[in-house]
């Protein structure tokens, strides 16, 4: 009974998710901070459809955590929505350089405010489209979890992707229809299944890089 009581409430799910991960469970005070920012302003900008703050803990943050082993560097996160996986990966490594890309005004509001409130110095709030953005520093890495079709993802972010970096695609469900139509020019260098503390569900995160000439 105990231990279910502790996973039925945000803070129990969350320490139980980074034991889980292998994480530092001090991690948990800030990434339930932004928990709470994300709760609060959802009631009116409807920035998740989750709305129940256990299940925003394994669904948002400790499914963005489980990228966290393989992200290093200079990173953008594009169609970061409220942050995910970005904001969680910039809270649990302060070494990243967070680059969180949104076309939605209501998104990118909420980034801003979540950035100021909690001080963090290395993420950036950008309000574009990623095929009409470009940056001034290349990245190391591109993630995404829900930017659409791998196609779109890659060829509308390669413009600002350095030359040795990685396309990161977290995925559900993998469609094997999708992982053979790559573009030419780009090779699926590794894929991973991902283990969600708390998620019984598949999830999956496609490594991508430029086909070497």
């Amino acid at each position: 009974m105990q231990r279910k009581q502790l996973m039925s409430n945000p803070e129990g799910r969350l320490l139980a998710g980074l034991v889980g991960l292998k994480l530092d469970p001090a991690l948990a005070e800030p990434l339930l901070r932004y928990l709470g920012e994300l709760v609060l302003w959802n009631k009116a900008y409807n920035l998740t459809a989750v709305r129940d703050p256990v299940e925003m803990v394994t669904r948002h943050l400790l499914d963005s955590l489980t990228v966290l082993p393989h992200v290093s560097g200079r990173v953008a996160d594009i169609g970061t929505g409220a942050g995910l996986p970005g904001l969680p990966l910039a809270i649990a490594n302060p070494a990243l350089h967070v680059t969180l890309l949104d076309s939605g005004g209501k998104k990118t509001r909420f980034l801003r405010h979540v950035q100021r409130v909690m001080a963090l110095p290395n993420v950036e709030v950008v309000e574009a489209r990623a095929e009409a953005w470009t940056s001034a520093q290349p990245f190391d890495f591109v993630v995404s979890r829900a930017f659409g079709p791998l196609e779109d993802f890659l060829l509308n972010s390669a413009k600002f992707m350095g030359p040795h970096g990685r396309w990161l695609a977290m995925k559900g469900k993998l469609d094997a229809k999708e992982l053979a139509s790559l573009p030419a020019g780009y090779v699926l260098e590794e894929t991973m299944a991902l283990q969600v503390p708390g998620l019984h569900e598949d999830r999956h995160l496609l490594k991508i890089r430029r086909a070497r000439t």
